[in-house]
């Protein structure tokens, strides 16, 4: 399923193996960081419903963690663009295009 995921997005071009596995990688550290963000959410909701004072105190400390697992999430999400832009401008140099499927090469052209 994965792989249908990946040739989904890298729409039929050659892309270096180490940018593929970037990605899954990111992925899996994404999905990770979002799976712990809905918990803290949950303990920031049920601390803030709760109102008792250490707690709300609690909080503070969650939210702080909340943002800092959102930079990483830009972060991972910088870095993949940084990859996969990296890659596509090394597929263009060595001939290769996005629309030919990574088969290189001139296109011909019909004669009218």
């Amino acid at each position: 399923m994965e792989g249908d995921i990946i040739s989904g997005i890298v729409n039929g071009s050659q892309v270096d193996s180490k940018v593929l596995q970037a990605f899954q990688n990111n992925f899996v550290q994404v999905q990770n960081i979002l799976d712990q963000n809905r918990l803290l959410i949950n303990e920031i909701n049920q601390n803030h419903d709760s109102k008792i004072p250490d707690n709300l105190t609690r909080n503070v400390g969650l939210i702080r963690e909340l943002n800092n697992n959102i930079r990483r999430v830009v972060d991972l999400y910088e870095g993949l663009s940084s990859s996969m832009a990296k890659s596509a401008e090394a597929s263009s140099e060595s001939g290769e295009t996005m629309k030919s499927g990574g088969k290189g090469g001139p296109k011909r052209i019909r004669s009218g």
